[in-house]
């Protein structure tokens, strides 16, 4: 009979062997444990752009829309950016630029997770950090939160600077905090449809929905006339899947071109509840401009949208 020891050791080598015959995996591991945050982001950015997407980074004369993503992270640091990205001050902003009625109710703010007092918050609630993307706790039902896991979770994203993952500069210096949200739902009941409008110098082009996010992820593109496009970035479109055109889609599209009036490229993301439209978040770089497109043409005609500054 083996031992637990023997069994385990023996997975391991398995594992080892199967990490020595596949290195690129072992240096995309290493990079999110920080192994290489030392390199100056150009040098880091050439070396990741060609792990992730299999193709030499042209950043003298860049055409596609991830290379243009990158030069832009290289190039194009406009200070105000950060007040963008940032959770909470992103707040301010969209009320100074749209108004106050398009933002999801705030429920706190903190600076330590010690800090909630979660018997003053409702049943239903979304916890997420305000420099970080993907630190996100989702309360359903308060009863049946487990409070440990998400402290475990949030001071995880707290300790974590965005920035050493694609060298997105804006995430750098932002003040981690904690913002607490009221919890929104779409006609599902369960999740909400992220509706991601890519703008270039103001002007929205193209719409990308995304759905099942908690299940089967999958994104839909459409024109501004809401025909369906035959594009996927990174997920797969779904066809047969009908989204109704948001009875407001004139007022996002405006919405959406006047936030991002200023800047050369942004994502600018709403949610639509029972007709009323939420703001979502403000992205400048989508998918870190790694993310692979379906058919590849559309990566060099979204770049061709990105009018590069001098």
């Amino acid at each position: 009979m083996w031992s637990v020891a023997c069994i385990l050791k023996t997975i391991f080598i398995k594992k080892f062997v199967k990490a020595i015959k596949n290195p690129k995996k072992v240096i995309l591991f290493l990079e999110k444990k920080g192994m290489f945050n030392f390199l100056p982001d150009s040098m880091y950015l050439k070396m990741f752009y060609y792990l992730k997407t299999n193709n030499k980074l042209n950043l003298k004369t860049p055409i596609s829309f991830n290379e243009k993503l990158q030069w832009l992270k290289l190039h194009y640091r406009n200070p105000y950016y950060a007040n963008l990205v940032d959770k909470y001050e992103v707040r301010k902003h969209v009320k100074r630029t749209i108004g106050e009625e398009y933002l999801i109710p705030l429920l706190g703010v903190y600076d330590t997770f010690e800090e909630i007092d979660f018997d003053k918050l409702p049943n239903q609630f979304v916890l997420k950090c305000t420099h970080d993307s993907g630190g996100l706790v989702i309360c359903h039902d308060k009863s049946q939160l487990n409070i440990k896991r998400a402290k475990k979770k949030i001071n995880k994203c707290l300790r974590r600077n965005y920035y050493y993952l694609g060298r997105e500069w804006v995430y750098k210096d932002i003040n981690p905090r904690i913002v607490c949200e009221s919890l929104m739902v779409d006609e599902s009941g369960v999740e909400l449809k992220d509706y991601k409008f890519f703008c270039f110098s103001g002007e929205p082009k193209i719409i990308q929905v995304d759905f099942s996010r908690f299940t089967n992820h999958k994104r839909n593109f459409y024109n501004l006339e809401w025909d369906l496009l035959d594009l996927s970035i990174k997920y797969p479109n779904d066809p047969n899947t009908k989204i109704i055109k948001p009875d407001k889609l004139e007022e996002m599209i405006k919405l959406a071109s006047k936030l991002s009036s200023d800047y050369p490229h942004v994502r600018v993301d709403f949610y639509y509840i029972k007709g009323q439209i939420y703001f979502g978040e403000i992205t400048f770089f989508h998918g870190s401009g790694y993310e692979s497109f379906q058919p590849e043409k559309y990566n060099d005609l979204l770049g061709s949208w990105i009018k590069l500054p001098d």
